[in-house]
């Protein structure tokens, strides 16, 4: 059972972040949402220690470069995998610009999904 095993998801497209939620909760996690960059930083200073991150790199308030760029500095945050998420189907390269575990385009296919949740958490 996933139930302890929590994923933070930063995306800031209402339908897309509930979507996620609802079928990643359907599989036993605990999933946190927030819009974006700047909310995830405050929950994670909170304490929050999520077994995967899914972020979203078009973000209001703090993109999500920038949440990946202070993400790395922080000693506890730095190892959390990250998988990045865009609608830009050029965009796969800055998964190893920003170190990042993996790579999903918008539409986001459950399959790959599944498969990517699975291998972090």
């Amino acid at each position: 059972m996933k139930s302890m095993e929590t994923i933070l998801i930063i995306e800031d497209e209402a339908d897309i972040r509930e979507s996620l939620a609802d079928v990643l909760e359907l599989r036993g996690y605990n999933v946190v949402t927030v819009v974006n960059g700047r909310e995830a930083l405050e929950r994670l200073k909170a304490g929050l220690m999520p077994c995967l991150i899914i972020l979203d790199l078009m973000l209001p308030v703090m993109s999500g470069w920038e949440f990946r760029r202070q993400q790395l500095v922080n000693d506890k945050w730095a190892n959390i995998p990250t998988v990045l998420v865009s609608g830009i189907a050029d965009l796969p390269g800055e998964s190893q610009r920003l170190h990042a575990a993996s790579f999903l385009l918008k539409p986001i296919d459950l399959a790959s999904l599944y498969k990517t949740v699975d291998r972090y958490c």
